[in-house]
């Protein structure tokens, strides 16, 4: 995962984006031998419980894709407000659109 602040505000910097009325995905490519994945949730979203609860649905659809992402890459999902009422299969749906429309994975 990406945590530190310094990371997200490269891939800000030197990144790509593409971006939906639900979710933003901001990548770019590393050297490293393993993705590495961000995750923010905005205050617009709602109060703690409704952005942990997205960050965790979001965690889990990330975790049935990273093997079809493969290595070298740094991702950040940025979920925008309706991301709080979308349903499972929906984030899905989106997420897999943003990385075909993105070139990232198999």
């Amino acid at each position: 995962m990406l945590r530190r602040r310094a990371d997200f505000e490269a891939i800000g910097r030197h990144g790509t984006a593409r971006s939906t009325p639900t979710l933003v995905l901001r990548w770019m490519r590393t050297d490293r031998a393993e993705t590495r994945i961000g995750l923010s949730t905005p205050r617009t979203i709602g109060g703690a419980v409704q952005r942990n609860r997205v960050r965790r649905r979001l965690r889990s659809l990330l975790r049935e894709r990273i093997g079809r992402i493969g290595p070298g890459w740094d991702l950040l999902l940025i979920a925008r407000p309706p991301a709080g009422e979308a349903s499972q299969a929906s984030l899905g749906e989106t997420i897999d659109a943003l990385l075909a429309r993105s070139n990232i994975g198999k």
